[in-house]
């Protein structure tokens, strides 16, 4: 089953920036993931996100849960800017999930 976020329905200005915004929005995305098998992250009218925001969102997720959480997103009406920090924190987010899990 897939279900949707849309990302832009949870800010005001279409600026997403702040760790602790991400957070909320993270926790809320757990109880998505724990319903569906996959989640639609809909970035449609976002104007920017900062790196940190991404990595508080998704990058957490890798982090604690393995890459293989990102197997379960479909990233959605993201812009080049977003597409470059989304890649970014995935990238380092999962060399860092070896390197923590590496013994």
């Amino acid at each position: 089953m897939q279900t949707a976020f849309l990302i832009a329905e949870h800010t005001k200005d279409h600026f997403l920036g702040s760790r602790f915004r991400a957070r909320e929005l993270r926790e809320e995305l757990e109880g998505l993931l724990a319903r569906a098998d996959e989640v639609v992250l809909d970035f449609s009218g976002m104007v920017s996100a900062t790196q940190s925001f991404i990595d508080e969102l998704i990058g957490v997720l890798i982090l604690n849960k393995g890459p293989a959480m990102v197997e379960r997103f479909v990233f959605k009406g993201c812009s080049a800017d977003i597409k470059e920090i989304i890649n970014f924190v995935v990238s380092t987010r999962t060399e860092d999930f070896k390197k923590k899990n590496q013994h």
